[in-house]
């Protein structure tokens, strides 16, 4: 069948071989991240709803799972803030429950764990990554450009309550800016701040693909090293220095042709992609990101936002993306 709400298997550092779970569309969230692989957000929200039918997405899981993949973990993750949709709890249980041999990852901004509807929720999750990059309500809107009523101090509340009430992992993801979370004040509030959550991972990131704004500048290995040390090196490790956890398992070969093939003719932004295809916005953003990695596509910044090409920009491209 066709799947329109999950993707991959892709090979994730963190996670190994992942199976991607879409359940927000294209590109609702409660942040507009300056470094989102996943570009602008155009519906920025912090209430909850039933986006996508859950039953649509609970048959393809049946589908794909009943056949015994290997992977490593289920992941809901995908084009958005999967903690808005209210199907979130539905679809872990519906996996736990059919599927139990499988390892329930959920990627989230950690935005709404001050909500108790949705800590309970990710109680049956085996692993909750939730983002944290500073601890200061300056930096965090610098950075995440988050709804008008979200506060940091308050995020870190939900964040130390999981922690309380969770009997699963706790990955706290640390995306590094340099020169704006990396001064000794912003470090050590943060430090702080991990302590008080007490995760059982820390990891650094840091930019390894186009980002929305052309100031973001991916840290140094350096900076990364020396962060980790003062994180403390016992429970924090920098992701994207490694390579994937296990193996490679590439997105799907279909998908990836076909994008490739598209973009061969036509400069394109993730949303041309999503409109054309169908596929869904963490799919896509998933294949992207491997093709260039794999200098096999190109990106460049145009009036709508990310283009991505197999060629570098022209004249040609530019009265393109005019007419587009």
């Amino acid at each position: 069948m066709k799947y329109r709400h999950i993707f991959g298997p892709v090979a994730s550092h963190r996670l190994g071989r992942s199976l991607g779970i879409d359940l927000i569309p294209y590109k609702t969230c409660s942040y507009n991240c300056v470094y989102c692989e996943c570009g602008e957000t155009t519906m920025q929200t912090v209430q909850r709803a039933a986006f996508i039918p859950e039953d649509e997405v609970m048959e393809e899981l049946r589908s794909l799972l009943s056949t015994s993949p290997d992977l490593d973990s289920v992941t809901f993750a995908g084009s958005g803030e999967p903690t808005l949709s209210l199907s979130l709890g539905n679809v872990i249980a519906m996996v736990k429950e059919e599927f139990p041999a499988y390892t329930i990852s959920v990627l989230t901004n950690g935005s709404l764990l001050t909500r108790p509807d949705v800590r309970g929720e990710l109680m049956a999750a085996d692993r909750v990554i939730p983002t944290l990059t500073s601890a200061k309500q300056e930096t965090f809107e610098a950075i995440h450009r988050p709804h008008p009523s979200l506060s940091i101090d308050a995020i870190i509340k939900g964040m130390e309550e999981f922690r309380r009430e969770y009997r699963g992992e706790i990955w706290l993801e640390v995306f590094i800016i340099p020169k704006i979370n990396t001064t000794d004040e912003e470090l050590a509030l943060l430090s702080d701040a991990i302590k008080t959550i007490n995760p059982d991972r820390v990891q650094l990131n840091t930019l390894d693909r186009p980002a929305p704004e052309s100031w973001v500048q991916a840290a140094s290995e350096t900076d990364l090293n020396r962060i980790r040390l003062l994180l403390g090196e016992e429970i924090t490790q920098i992701i994207n220095l490694s390579p994937p956890v296990s193996g490679s398992a590439g997105v799907l070969g279909e998908e990836k042709e076909m994008i490739s093939a598209m973009l061969s003719r036509r400069p394109s932004t993730i949303e041309d992609i999503i409109t054309l295809t169908g596929m869904s916005g963490g799919e896509v953003a998933k294949i992207l990101r491997d093709l260039e990695k794999a200098e096999e596509i190109r990106s460049y910044r145009g009036a709508r936002g990310t283009f991505y090409s197999s060629t570098l920009p022209d004249e040609t491209d530019s009265k393109r993306e005019e007419n587009h």
